[in-house]
């Protein structure tokens, strides 16, 4: 084989830990779920994590994950969904581990069909290291109106993105949600009471992060030690993500634990709630239909 043949793109070395990070999830999971697995089994920094592509849309981390998925997807071994939930397909499960030789021979056969389905000049072009999302097919569709959403968030003003916040608590079953706007108050942004049946309720407590980046660890203690003998609970919601540190310092034993809401689930809120976003439906051609009668 030729050296130029047994070249692949860089994000092909996520698509053995794509695989295998599902089928440790029990076959299915959420890109966040995805990432974070995949971080832990190839032991990645938060440097590694949070480095971003020249248009700072994304991580090349998450960017080079998803051009992995777009080719798994189209060689039919993940499965759409339309609710942004990757799943393995019988034909995944059958491949076991995925040599990186195999992950390129995967890149190598999708490209290939994609380059005959549309001819050379329509095919995606050849991704280097650091690629946009692609955006063909339904779930590229669904990627386009999450990033577009999430791009609108962090243009928010940071009382604008308070709001927001607010209004999504309250949509979410909260009462008597207030924003502080208060400085010098430790983080604390706003407070809101949960009630979960008659009986009880809690107190909580939550801080806005308007961010591209990272909440470190060390933010997630701060806001901890604000909200101490204060409330029974506290969030933070940021349009950016959690460092791995920070969310095993969320969850620390003997801790106060601290529900943490990044940019991906921001999102899957305004789609669960139906907020921002507007339901449609639409169609796309199945080749395979037409192929029997060819």
């Amino acid at each position: 084989m030729s050296k130029q043949s047994d070249t692949a793109p860089g994000f092909v070395r996520y698509i053995g830990p794509v695989i295998a990070a599902l089928a440790e999830l029990g076959g299915s999971g959420r890109p966040q779920e995805v990432r974070a697995a995949i971080a832990e089994s190839l032991s990645l920094s938060d440097d590694e994590q949070q480095a971003r592509i020249p248009s700072g849309v994304q991580s090349r981390f998450e960017n080079q994950v998803h051009w992995a998925r777009f080719y798994l997807a189209k060689g039919g071994y993940i499965e759409a969904s339309q609710h942004g939930v990757w799943t393995l397909s019988d034909k995944a499960r059958a491949l076991g581990e995925v040599s990186p030789a195999q992950s390129r021979d995967i890149y190598r056969d999708v490209r290939a069909q994609l380059v005959s389905a549309r001819g050379s000049e329509h095919a995606e072009t050849h991704p280097s290291d650091e690629p946009e999302t692609p955006s063909v097919e339904a779930e590229d569709v669904l990627l386009r109106y999450r990033d577009a959403a999430l791009s609108r968030l962090r243009d928010l003003s940071a009382a604008g993105f308070e709001r927001f916040s607010q209004r999504l608590l309250r949509e979410s079953g909260f009462q008597e949600v207030t924003v502080t706007g208060r400085s010098g108050d430790g983080g604390i942004d706003g407070i809101g009471i949960l009630q979960v049946n008659p009986l009880v309720s809690f107190k909580v407590l939550f801080q806005c992060k308007k961010y591209v980046g990272s909440v470190s660890p060390s933010q997630v203690r701060d806001f901890r030690g604000a909200m101490t003998g204060r409330a029974d609970k506290g969030i933070i919601i940021t349009t950016g993500s959690f460092t791995s540190e920070a969310r095993k310092e969320a969850v620390r034993e003997g801790a106060p634990s601290i529900e943490l809401v990044d940019g991906d689930k921001l999102v899957d809120m305004l789609e669960n709630l139906e907020l921002g976003l507007r339901r449609i439906q639409t169609f796309e051609l199945d080749p395979l239909f037409f192929d029997d009668f060819a």
